[in-house]
């Protein structure tokens, strides 16, 4: 494929407009160029922000198939850093693996605890302790009143939601912590701090997600961080199930990395314990 690039005037910032093939390109600025995913990827034109830390990090990025991960996996690619990311869309992860065969990629379903423990042990084997924990992964029941709601819905909602973020960082948050550092990013939501009619399960995880991601930056000793990270309102799968056409008019979830990514990669110790929003 080819890019056309174009400087602008405020600082060290360019806009690429990028064409199919997966292409990265670094001029004293992470820009992210990524592959066309059969429509999944659009094409991307827009300025990202300067990082203040240029180190190649190593970063564990749940729910990466699709939506808002899939948008992150190829901003942090293409940013230069090392992805090593999950979901459950064997055919999705097999597609990833193939496009990006330097990064890892693994079929993990992360309500279930032997899994996420088996994808571990072979991270921690391979690659070490991640730099960033992106906690991505997160379902929504379909619109309805809290009674009619089916339990087993409730549960596995429940099961991705909150105990998928548990296990997670049970089984990756000790390498980190023996590794003197690292940021935990767990994605909450406007519905993790405000409340709507017909979403009060959802709400229900987002609200944990606040109070467990305050309470573990409690726990965490110096030179790790917790953040609770509201994505905003961007145009997935999820926001269509909710609002149905009128989600069309939203952010697209790869317009939404350009912001995402060097936002999520600026993170520090700073930012312990703070519940904050994608800027």
């Amino acid at each position: 494929g080819m890019c056309n690039i174009s400087p602008v005037m405020d600082g060290i910032l360019l806009t690429v407009s990028c064409f199919c093939r997966c292409l990265s390109l670094q001029v004293h600025v992470w820009l992210v160029c990524r592959r066309c995913y059969n429509g999944v990827y659009t094409n991307l034109g827009q300025r990202v922000l300067v990082m203040t830390d240029t180190k190649a990090k190593k970063i564990l990025l749940t729910g990466a198939t699709r939506g808002l991960g899939l948008a992150m996996a190829g901003g942090f690619i293409g940013a230069g850093h090392t992805l090593i990311g999950c979901g459950r869309d064997a055919s999705q992860i097999k597609q990833l693996a193939a496009d990006f065969p330097e990064h890892h990629f693994s079929v993990v379903d992360v309500s279930d605890y032997q899994a996420v423990c088996d994808w571990s042990e072979v991270v921690t084997r391979e690659c070490g302790a991640p730099d960033i924990i992106v906690n991505n992964a997160a379902i929504i029941n379909a619109n309805a009143p809290l009674w009619e709601v089916p339990a087993a819905d409730f549960s596995r909602l429940v099961d991705i939601n909150i105990k998928g973020v548990y296990h997670v960082l049970q089984q990756f948050v000790p390498a980190m912590i023996a590794g003197n550092g690292g940021v935990i990013v767990n994605f909450s939501s406007t519905w993790g701090r405000s409340v709507s009619a017909d979403v009060a399960s959802y709400c229900c995880s987002k609200f944990a997600i606040e109070g467990l991601t305050r309470a573990l930056a409690e726990d965490l000793p110096a030179g790790l961080a917790a953040v609770a990270l509201n994505p905003g309102v961007i145009h997935t799968d999820m926001l269509d199930s909710c609002f149905g056409d009128a989600a069309a008019g939203c952010e697209k979830p790869d317009r939404w990395a350009g912001r995402a990514v060097p936002f999520i990669l600026n993170l520090g110790q700073r930012d312990n314990g703070q519940s904050l929003t994608v800027q």
